[in-house]
């Protein structure tokens, strides 16, 4: 079986995916330009997302979407276990978002393009300036009703195991007084770690498990150590045992 799926993915799936990123790449990009970036920055994203998982016939399985409402924004945050994290947040979270994520990205083939004409955040640490930018759009963002999704291990993980957060994500929360939804995600690391990145997708289920809301206690350094503790807790609760417990990234 295993053989019969990667030749399935050569001659099928990968040249529809493909075909599939660069018109919605194009679509989002158009939609975007001409007006209500709102609709068009997500749901071209989402139903993209959703037909490379069944193109590549991955199985998903979604617990606690009713702790979350579509009307309200929050900060989303969710550990990195592999590439296939955007495909089951992006297709199946169920609330519209925008994501926090690596300057390089804007220079991907049709994606950057498409993702900076969506309002994407572009995470940009190469001087205070831009750091202070990328915040300030972030903001906008979040007051403007639309959620946030930020991976804060700022890294894929090498062994499946969590690294720390940090702080970022959760100093925006603070700073406006958002809550901030914790999220599991379990599988992307059997399907695609990074250690096998651009080689044959591997066939294993996708589980994202959306933990109960964490609402501001206060506002400040108690404030910020609370919800980041809690939410890497909530994270961690979600994984299976043999994943459980911290283990250092060296690419934090």
């Amino acid at each position: 079986m295993k053989y019969l799926y990667n030749i399935y993915q050569i001659l099928i799936a990968v040249p529809l995916i493909a075909l599939l990123t660069i018109i919605t790449s194009l679509v989002t990009a158009l939609g975007c330009t001409i007006g209500n970036g709102h609709f068009w920055g997500y749901y071209p994203g989402k139903w993209w997302a959703r037909a490379v998982l069944f193109l590549l016939l991955i199985p998903v399985k979604v617990e606690g979407r009713e702790n979350v409402s579509k009307k309200k924004s929050y900060v989303f945050v969710a550990n990195h276990q592999g590439a296939f994290d955007i495909f089951l947040i992006y297709g199946y979270l169920g609330c519209n978002f925008k994501w926090m994520m690596k300057h390089q990205l804007r220079k991907m083939p049709f994606v950057g393009y498409a993702c900076a004409k969506a309002h994407q955040i572009f995470v940009d640490k190469r001087s205070p300036r831009k750091i202070k930018e990328t915040y300030d759009k972030a903001r906008a963002t979040l007051c403007n009703g639309t959620g946030l999704v930020v991976f804060p291990e700022g890294a894929r993980t090498f062994t499946g195991h969590m690294g720390s957060f940090k702080r970022g994500a959760f100093m925006l929360a603070d700073e406006l007084q958002m809550p901030v939804v914790p999220m599991t995600i379990d599988g992307s690391f059997n399907i695609m770690p990074r250690t096998r990145d651009m080689k044959f997708v591997r066939h294993h289920s996708l589980t994202l498990k959306i933990h109960p809301v964490i609402y501001p206690q206060s506002k400040g350094p108690e404030n910020l150590k609370y919800i980041s503790e809690k939410s890497y807790e909530a994270v961690m609760s979600g994984l299976p045992k043999e994943l459980q417990g911290y283990e250092e990234n060296p690419d934090q």
